[in-house]
């Protein structure tokens, strides 16, 4: 789909006017109550946000990965939380329609651009988080099904979500222990699959993050990704790539809208006689904020640039994703601090800014592992 010029930015006011009309009246409410998003997914759907990076030929908008980006950054400066219906929904997308086979693509795709099937992925588990070949989750033959056993942890979309790019272990005895991992689609109403618990989180709120359970879970192998055991490790670590920018996108979208909260507050509110914009420590916070936010965006919007060019991007990718959710978090905070005490109340969004920053640096590979690997690919590429 051709996504210059006005096509691209009649998407983008699209979303633009269902953020200002649509979720900014209610985003405090429904954040506040931890309450699911029902009615504005339905709208989201209609607007075909769930289809955004899928195919034309299964229905979706196709989009680039820089239309994405830009779509994330507007949700969040709405409501964060709403990006994550469709975040971990993507990811599932992305590694049906890189790695799947051609029926996986028709029998999963076209469902997922409506709405139908609303996916997400399960890597984490209660003792691995970022050390991914340390899953104990494991899928045993049987057979033409699988038989899973095991746990997975922070899940978004756990509860309203239905299908999911379960990382398991088919080979327990593989060296080095990459090699046996396998993903596989496991859907919603399999015998042993249940959700054990809907988690309750600082930020990030309204959305449902789980713990998956499976307990002798029966998985048909029709299921496995691409048909092929062992792959599951770069499967997923590929399609991390693309969900460590959608993160980039969304720290800059809160980051955002943090700053113009406080900005616009620092010209409303006086002290000394006149309106706190006029203090020069309010305006070098201002700037340094601004500042900051610009070069977060333009780190992102890089990455997103280089995707669509088909260009490797693992080491942007980690950049962007370091660099702009940390800003997100010094900017939160800033923004709280020129509030004042008003910032530490739920009258202002600042306050929802502050609890949601945390996320983008924990989600997606904490900002201590993108270090690590920033540093592997730094000492790759200047290899002497």
């Amino acid at each position: 789909m051709d996504t210059s010029g006005d096509v691209r930015k009649q998407i983008i006011s699209l979303v633009r006017d269902f953020v200002k009309n649509e979720v900014t009246p209610v985003a405090s409410k429904l954040d506040n109550d931890d309450e699911y998003p029902h009615e504005l997914v339905d709208i989201m759907k209609e607007l075909g946000l769930f289809g955004i990076t899928i195919p034309e030929k299964y229905g979706g908008l196709g989009l680039d990965h820089t239309t994405f980006a830009t779509i994330f950054e507007e949700l969040s400066k709405g409501w964060m939380s709403l990006t994550g219906m469709i975040g971990t929904h993507h990811i599932l997308a992305n590694i049906i329609g890189s790695h799947g086979s051609n029926e996986q693509k028709q029998r999963f795709l076209p469902k997922m651009v409506t709405g139908e099937i609303r996916g997400g992925l399960a890597l984490t588990e209660p003792g691995a988080g970022s050390d991914v070949q340390n899953i104990t989750a494991s899928a045993i033959k049987d057979g033409d099904k699988y038989i899973v056993n095991g746990s997975k942890m922070f899940i978004t979309n756990g509860l309203y979500g239905n299908a999911f790019a379960v990382a398991v272990k088919t080979d327990l005895d593989a060296n080095p222990k990459y090699k046996g991992i396998s993903c596989m689609v496991i859907e919603k109403g399999s015998l042993g699959f249940s959700v054990a618990q809907k988690l309750d989180k600082l930020g990030y709120r309204g959305v449902d993050t789980c713990e998956l359970v499976f307990d002798n879970c029966e998985v048909p192998v029709d299921n496995l990704i691409g048909g092929k055991e062992g792959r599951g490790f770069s499967q997923v670590l590929g399609a991390l790539e693309a969900g460590r920018v959608n993160i980039a996108a969304r720290a800059v979208g809160v980051a955002t809208a943090a700053f113009e909260s406080a900005i616009e507050y620092s010209q409303k509110r006086e002290s000394f006689g006149v309106p706190i914009s006029s203090h020069q420590s309010i305006q070098i916070k201002l700037a340094d904020m601004a500042t900051k936010i610009q070069a977060a965006r333009l780190l992102t919007y890089d990455v997103a640039s280089k995707m669509d060019s088909g260009d490797r991007v693992d080491l942007e990718a980690g950049m962007a994703k370091l660099f702009a959710s940390e800003v997100c978090g010094e900017v939160a905070m800033e923004a709280m601090r020129i509030h004042g005490g008003y910032g530490y109340i739920k009258d202002f969004d600042v306050e929802r800014h502050y609890r949601d920053a945390p996320l983008m640096i924990i989600g997606e590979g904490t900002n201590e592992i993108q270090k690590l690997i920033i540093a592997r690919r730094l000492l790759e590429k200047y290899s002497i």
